[in-house]
């Protein structure tokens, strides 16, 4: 090829002197393939690039690579080539770009379209080769040129490299010149182009319409209406291209989008969701637009997957829903820890397992991913069973109920009798083919085989159902409630008539006490509820609600933060606001507004005066933790859920003054004083959250910096300083990550008597972080974190904050609540019983275990504080807790009963319940299938009082029998039996009164036929019937069979089957929880009234029955403590089996069942539950 040839052809490629604009086509380039390939006279050097796009654009000049790279390039160069950094021809890259070899290569900024800007280039020169630097010995040949990469219609790099072969010491004058040199290739041709434009032309991609006379103008506003600076307007596409970004307004421009009403655009923003329109179809030249972004929603698990159990070679699957926005594009699943290969199992949201094999049982959560960030689900639990096992052990696990104090039984020397139960947990029933992620039908292990016997009393014989077998039955289904009052935290003032809100849809109110009920939906994980007052009151509270997810109740007392009163501030003006409550000490923090920095919600800027308020929860002052907003976690990086530890939480109110309208603020500085921040590893380390209110998360909004300030000559002050524009979220954070965490183990008990038999479920324990003061690890300085958990059947695990280090670096408070009432911890003076506590020594003494009575027994003695020490992994003595590093929750949830926990109790009172049929009222899913059972319908109790007065100075034991009435079925056979100890009246000394429980008449399990309990209410001692109230005894009358009452000493009857009321004395109330349902019961029966509730006795309102007794003195002890204290003086006789039967036939089906009851259980705040002394059979 000669010169002119040659430099034709780098001519018409746009290389020579000359410049090339807009995008190159592939008709431009020769047909004759590499232009240099024949050419032995000349040679390329190596790609240089000595500038970057940045200031004006790109200049890479020769005069500027000569002084870098002398020796390299010719004196004359031939011809030049340009590429960018990512090996893009400069004739593909649609810039306008300027070449000469003489001078070098140029792209300037300003002559590139709207928005865009120069790329970063590289070139080479074309020179004469020196035919003196050829010698024998040097280059060895070329290698063969490489595949062309090039797309269709697209042009690409192909290389070829050679080596020297000179020897090491000759190289540099042998081996002259690159060692891999490339070329321009092209790729196939691409079919035509379809694109059909309705209005404009297609561009030269293909890929667009394009209207050269029409211009788009939009602004862009942020969440909360706030200008959005920077946002990326793309194109949409497979491919999206970059268009415009908007100014420091919000505003973009965009010249030749077609308004055809197909033009689909997208916006996007750091931190806020992507938001695609559609550019209207119009015949003007100009179109207006206003996007207004969304906050960007974090992935969220809305539901996570289910255990299963299974049999080897069946199928199953597991389900991960997960929302956020936008939605997570990757999804991952992990077994026991272990990534499951996509390539095999070819998962998304569900993973599905086929031909189940023994080795899969285990583990298995997800972690979806998307541009918001990752999270993980809980894992669930697949228990693999093999062909020929059993599914659930037919043994039955022990259970022991407590008797009647007349039934001391010789042979087990106590006033407990073994029932049995069977364990909880799920087994593989007669499932379908199916592939789903929740089971049709859920199966447990329930009982199979049921016995009655006889137990031999005191003149008397007590019938009890003993479980013989187990086997895999249909679970028993039951429902969640959560209750409570929401108050005041400083005075305890309810939030009358509020509003409760759940993922932003109200779901209930507040009553005039501020008490609520809510029935937790199916399948909700994590329930997150918040709070907001109509009257403006009280702060927006949202809190995450533990809830017992076998069914029941769980009550929770919601303390509110009381707003502060507003203050004037000025839009003008710059404005501070300090961040401090307790008296006596610097502010913790403080808010600082700069000038016209408030925004009304449509993004307009708002100028007057502002009522500020700001609250401030400040954690110096311990009564405010219970205050706490959320459960202080967020979810990282990885998707994994973490703990925070809190400075403060701050909620912000701005409102126009005239109007009332909800005004925003951007760029607010947020300064932290760095000396309130006693732990020097969190300085590094804090930053600025808010709360998400629907998923109940804190999420990032900073991070805070240090600065330094002098405010005088010698003072200098030093403060974490961040900042944050506050828009639809109204409550913040100061916050910082903390890893050093822990798990303590937590059980309760009906009774001091700790039996494992006795333990409590559905109560709320809580666990207060403290941060010690430096050099006084007894006298907290501050708390930093709120925990609460529900117990199950076995404790609960709290997750709380611990040092390896230092075994006071962190110490703790924990308390226990069960409807409203404070359990009792166990005591620690006046000297430490290690047996008591559940806890053994030394690691005991570590842990400087104290109750709250502990130096002052005038203080409550519901909680006990402990040293927050890691287990250390050489003390045997602490491998098997009460505290557990945070990896050993497993090992925490399922320690054996016999490992160390604390213990709280409920303060045993002389209340007596026995029922036939056991039954666990902390657990509905121990609900048995029988004509004996108290409770017929799982899932709606109903309890009934009756209300006895008593004409006595003494307090006297009322019983009632309670035995089948009229069904054919039970008739004769006992039910249960309650026994109560009467309540002296305030005001007259001779009368007492007592609100007795007696088993409601209606529908038996089967639903088939009503039976009318009969009721025998038998007060001890030598009492006399004197009165029954007339309505309740011509009620009787009229509905008949009536019961015979020969016996002055006791009253009988056939209960109503009508909720009668005051006006009787009788009080019936229906819940989908049996503790609920008898709370409201008895508060009613105390008042006298159908509707109102009271926690005083009032002996002469609404009485059904009225006995006098004599004088014979009870005694404080109760005959059930007198004869547990005297065992060796009783006198019982064996139990006798009567018979054996199937759950099927006279009693039908029995389903699953697995507490018991036969508990004493007392309660302090309500003297209703002040039980029986003495009772008569």
């Amino acid at each position: 090829m000669s010169w002119v040839s040659m430099c034709a052809v780098l001519l018409m490629l746009g290389i020579g002197r000359s410049s090339a604009q807009g995008a190159w086509r592939r008709d431009s380039f020769s047909a004759r393939g590499p232009y240099w390939q024949d050419v032995d006279d000349v040679e390329w050097t190596t790609w240089f690039n000595v500038d970057h796009p940045g200031g004006r654009g790109d200049y890479e000049q020769l005069d500027a690579i000569r002084f870098y790279y002398r020796a390299r390039v010719c004196a004359a160069p031939l011809a030049m080539e340009a590429r960018t950094t990512d090996w893009i021809p400069a004739a593909s890259t649609g810039q306008k770009v300027h070449v000469d070899p003489a001078i070098g290569f140029w792209c300037v900024n300003d002559e590139q379209p709207a928005g865009r800007n120069c790329s970063n280039y590289a070139v080479r020169f074309l020179c004469p080769k020196d035919k003196s630097a050829s010698v024998k010995g040097g280059w060895g040949p070329w290698s063969e040129w490489s595949d062309c990469p090039a797309q269709c219609g697209q042009v690409a790099v192909q290389k070829r490299s050679r080596t020297c072969n000179a020897k090491s010491h000759q190289r540099g004058q042998q081996c002259n010149g690159p060692t891999e040199e490339g070329r321009m290739c092209q790729g196939p041709e691409c079919p035509g182009c379809d694109l059909q434009c309705t209005m404009g032309r297609v561009n030269a991609e293909c890929d667009a319409c394009m209207c050269e006379d029409h211009t788009l103008l939009g602004s862009v506003r942020s969440t909360g209406g706030l200008p959005a600076p920077g946002a990326a307007i793309l194109r949409s596409g497979p491919q999206p291209k970059l268009l415009t970004v908007s100014d420091h307004n919000g505003h973009f421009r965009i010249p030749g989008v077609c308004p055809d009403g197909n033009s689909s655009l997208t916006v996007q923003l750091a931190n806020h969701a992507p938001h695609d329109f559609i550019v209207p179809l119009s015949a003007e030249r100009t179109s207006v637009l206003h996007v207004k972004l969304e906050r960007a929603k974090k992935p969220y698990v809305v539901k996570n997957p289910e255990p299963k159990a299974r049999r080897e070679g069946q199928t199953t699957a597991f389900c991960c829903k997960v929302s956020g926005a936008p939605e997570p594009t990757d999804f991952q699943w992990f077994h026991n820890g272990s990534l499951l290969d996509r390539s095999v199992l070819h998962y998304d949201s569900t993973l599905v397992l086929r031909n189940l094999r023994m080795s899969q049982a285990g583990e298995y959560y997800c972690r979806a991913s998307g541009a918001a960030g990752a999270v993980k689900s809980k894992p669930a639990t697949l228990t693999i069973i093999g062909q020929e096992e059993a599914s659930c052990d037919p043994k039955p696990e022990s259970h022991l109920i407590r008797l009647p104090h007349d039934c001391y039984q010789n042979q087990t020397d106590s006033l407990y009798y073994d029932v049995g139960r069977c364990p909880l947990a799920t087994c593989v029933g007669q499932l379908d083919n199916g592939i789903r992620c929740k089971d049709s039908v859920s199966y447990c292990c329930g009982v199979a085989k049921m016995e009655e016997r006889q137990i031999r009393c005191q003149g008397y014989q007590l019938p009890t159902m003993v479980v013989t077998e187990c086997g895999c039955k249909k679970c028993v289904e039951t429902k969640a409630i959560v209750r409570g009052r929401a108050v005041a935290a400083d005075t305890g003032e309810p939030m009358r008539f509020g509003h409760i809100f759940m993922n932003g849809v109200r779901v209930s109110r507040t009553g005039y006490k501020g008490t609520f009920s809510i029935q937790v939906p199916q399948g909700t994980e994590r329930l997150v509820l918040t709070f907001v007052d109509n009257m403006q009151k009280f702060v927006n509270t949202t809190k995450v609600l533990p809830f017992n997810s076998k069914g029941g109740a769980v009550y929770h007392e919601i303390k509110l933060l009381r707003k502060k009163a507003p203050i004037t501030l000025r839009s003008t003006d710059s404005n501070t606001l300090e961040l401090g409550e307790v008296s006596g000490k610097d502010p913790m923090a403080s808010i600082e507004v700069p000038p016209n920095s408030f925004f009304r919600e449509n993004g307009e800027v708002y100028v007057g005066n502002v009522q500020a308020s700001v609250t401030f929860l400040d954690p110096r002052d311990v009564s405010t933790a219970a205050a706490a907003q959320s459960d202080l976690n967020f979810v990282g990086s990885d998707g994994d859920t973490l703990p925070l530890r809190t400075y403060g939480m701050f909620s912000v109110d701005f409102r126009d003054e005239e109007a009332g309208e909800s005004l925003n603020a951007g760029e607010v500085k947020v300064k932290l004083d760095a000396s309130q921040v006693t732990m020097p590893e969190h300085l590094n380390n804090m930053m600025l959250w808010s709360l998400n209110p629907d998923t109940g998360l804190w999420e990032e909004e900073g991070h805070l910096k240090m600065e330094t300030k002098h405010r005088g000559k010698r003072e200098e002050r030093t403060f974490l300083i961040g900042n944050m524009e506050i828009r639809e979220r109204r409550l913040f954070n100061l916050d910082v990550p903390e890893n050093r965490r822990c798990y303590v183990k937590v059980r309760v008990f009906r009774s001091e008597r700790f039996m494992p038999s006795e333990q409590v479920e559905g109560v709320v324990t809580t666990l207060i972080n403290m941060e010690p003061t430096p050099g006084y690890s007894s006298n907290p300085r501050a708390w930093g974190r709120f925990d609460s958990v529900v117990t199950g059947p076995n404790g609960a695990c709290l997750p709380a904050f611990c040092d390896d280090q230092r075994a006071d670096a962190y110490t703790a408070y924990v308390m226990a609540n069960l409807g409203g009432e404070e359990l009792e911890a166990v005591a620690s003076s006046p000297k430490l019983n290690p047996n008591s506590i559940g806890v053994p020594q030394p690691y005991l003494g570590k842990l400087n275990y104290k109750r709250t009575d502990h130096d002052d027994e005038r203080v409550k003695k519901t909680a006990f504080s402990i040293n927050l020490a890691k287990p250390s992994p050489n003390a045997a003595e602490e491998a098997n807790g009460p505290i557990y590093s945070f990896e050993n929750l497993k090992e925490c949830e399922e320690a054996p009963f016999n490992a160390p926990h604390f213990r709280f109790f409920r303060v045993e009172g002389d209340r007596y319940d026995y029922n036939t049929v056991p039954f666990n009222e902390d657990d509905p899913m121990s609900w048995t299938a029988d004509y004996l059972s108290w409770w017929p319908k799982p899932m709606e109790y109903r309890a009934c009082y009756i209300k006895v007065r008593i004409n006595s100075p003494h307090e006297i034991n009322v019983r009632s029998r309670n035995m089948g009435g009229t069904h054919p079925h039970t008739v004769g056979q006992l039910y249960g039996i309650r026994d109560t100890r009467s309540i002296r009246d305030m005001d007259q000394s001779t009368v007492s009164a007592v609100c007795l429980e007696f088993k409601c008449s209606g529908m038996l399990y089967d639903q088939s036929r009503v039976d009318r309990t009969l009721v025998k209410v038998i007060p001890q001692g030598s009492c006399k019937r004197d009165s029954v109230m007339p309505m309740l005894q011509e009620y009787l009358v009229n509905h008949l069979p009536l019961a015979v009452n020969n016996d002055t000493n006791e009253f009988t009857m056939l209960a109503p089957l009508d909720p009668l009321g005051h006006n009787y004395g009788i009080y019936t109330v229906t819940d989908q929880d049996p503790r609920t349902a008898k709370e409201i019961a008895l508060g009613r029966c105390f008042d006298g009234t159908s509707d109102g509730t009271s926690r005083v006795m009032k002996s002469n309102e609404g009485v059904a029955l009225t006995f006098t007794c004599g004088d014979r003195e009870v005694t404080r002890t109760s005959v059930f403590q007198q004869l547990q204290s005297a065992q060796a003086g009783q006198r019982g006789a064996s139990a006798v089996v009567t018979s054996g039967r199937q759950p099927q036939g006279q009693r039908g089906n029995r389903r699953q069942r697995g507490g018991a009851t036969g508990n004493t259980r007392g309660n302090r705040r309500r003297s209703t539950r002040n039980p029986v002394r003495n009772a008569r059979a």
